[in-house]
């Protein structure tokens, strides 16, 4: 991924083995870097219209909370580890 300005992002040690790149103006959450791999997650809210995109399955369910339903089909994983984010379309 390359910026073509990256004056107002900065990035914030969110935990033990990640990142996060916020815009230091609005404080949007902009990014999620893992450490020791080679892909940075971009948060789908930040893009133009159209995206594009389309869900493949849902993350983090185990911590969701009990007013939150998926009922759409689609894969549910309790973390995120059992997921190879490096084959995932870019």
């Amino acid at each position: 991924m390359t910026l073509i300005c990256d004056d107002g992002l900065r990035w914030y040690r969110s935990s033990e083995r990640a990142e996060r790149g916020f815009c230091q103006r609005c404080g949007g959450n902009l990014f999620w870097r893992p450490d020791h791999r080679e892909y940075i997650s971009v948060m789908a809210g930040t893009l133009d219209l159209p995206t594009g995109l389309s869900a493949d399955a849902h993350i983090h369910v185990g911590s969701k909370s009990d007013y939150y339903a998926i009922s759409d089909g689609l894969p549910q994983h309790v973390g995120d580890g059992d997921i190879d984010m490096t084959t995932v379309t870019r």
